[in-house]
């Protein structure tokens, strides 16, 4: 199963812990730090590929269905997913045509889970645009996101039965994290842990797909589509904790510092800060009555998030997402060494460095 962990030996022998790279590649131009030099060039014209087959997946002859499928690919995005299907086929054939589509599956699929996210959470903004059901109302962006999935299945259909069983095994996955990031924990279970699988499902099972697909569709044998599974788990996690720290300081994709505390969305830094409040930390306690007050007016959400940034629990998530992103560098050491390993090494090592 795709899903699970990878071995985190080496295939032959024992490798040396690598540390992270504090200075990443240069980026191909999609948000996202990648590639240097040739591989960069290859990549950035596969990237343009994916971006007009996205457009073209998203198009529909209904004019509703049209203006709403639309809305969040024009809406503009990292693209995190796809580049991670080019840069894992890389490590065969990253020319192979399957590879651009299989990209492009995985970044309609992601799509179609922010217009359900940004239902559930009723979040106002996404990508700096109003989000779907500020726009349409909840159940045309709810039937939005189904008909995303819908056009992500006929794409991998055509990718043969093998990449639709792994796509159908990432969905179950997704919907599980968004089910349990609804309900909970579980009474006397862990927060923290139970925060850390909702992340594993409902952000590195996608990740790590990607990373499949690409390795797959790429023609890498069985050992290799293991070990870019094992990293794009990890990265996955990585990337959201990442995200959860960027949220106090803001970042410069036009998210404004607080919007997850705003829309009472869990992350690490609150379920640190009020799991040290329990233990009679008063400074976590007067920061987690601000983050449970009122957050409608500015003033009052400037002092949550100053609060809250001021506390240990903020440089504690950090510093777990750099583990995570180490970990998944870690993960690649059974392949052998070259461009492709090294551009997929910095893009970890880019994803938690965002919160430097």
């Amino acid at each position: 199963m795709h899903g699970a962990p990878a071995a985190s030996g080496t295939l032959g022998g024992v490798s040396p812990r690598r540390p992270l790279q504090s200075t990443p590649p240069a980026g191909a131009g999609w948000g996202v730090p990648g590639p240097s030099g040739a591989l960069a060039e290859r990549v950035g014209a596969r990237m343009e590929a994916v971006e007009a087959q996205l457009r073209a997946a998203v198009a529909h002859s209904d004019r509703l269905a049209d203006s709403t499928s639309r809305h969040l690919v024009e809406a503009g995005g990292k693209r995190v997913r796809p580049l991670l299907v080019l840069l894992a086929g890389e490590l065969g054939d990253g020319a192979a045509l399957e590879v651009v589509e299989a990209a492009v599956v995985v970044e309609l699929t992601h799509l179609a889970t922010l217009y359900h996210d940004d239902v559930m959470d009723s979040a106002p903004l996404r990508r700096g645009a109003p989000a779907a059901q500020q726009v349409w109302g909840n159940n045309v962006a709810i039937l939005t996101g189904d008909l995303l999935f819908a056009r992500a299945s006929r794409l991998v259909a055509a990718l043969g039965p093998e990449a639709v069983e792994i796509q159908a095994a990432t969905f179950e996955r997704l919907c599980l994290g968004q089910l349990h990031e609804t309900v909970g924990p579980d009474e006397g279970e862990d927060p923290v842990a139970h925060y850390l699988q909702v992340l594993s499902d409902k952000t590195g099972s996608l990740i790590a797909t990607s990373a499949l697909f690409g390795a797959m569709f790429g023609g890498c044998g069985q050992r290799v589509r293991d070990v870019v599974v094992a990293y794009g788990e990890r990265v996955g996690v990585a990337f959201q904790l990442a995200d959860d720290v960027l949220d106090l300081l803001g970042d410069d994709s036009g998210k404004r510092a607080g919007t997850d505390l705003r829309e009472r969305v869990p992350t690490l830094p609150v379920l640190l800060a009020r799991d040290a409040a329990a233990r009679g930390d008063e400074r976590a306690a007067a920061a987690v009555a601000l983050v449970d007050g009122p957050l409608d007016a500015d003033d009052e959400l400037a002092r949550a998030v100053a609060a809250l940034r001021a506390l240990p629990s903020t440089d504690v998530a950090r510093a777990r997402a750099q583990h995570c992103a180490q970990e998944a560098v870690d993960a690649l050491a059974p392949l052998p060494d070259g461009e492709a390993k090294e551009a997929m090494a910095a893009f970890a090592a880019a994803i938690a460095d965002r919160t430097r």
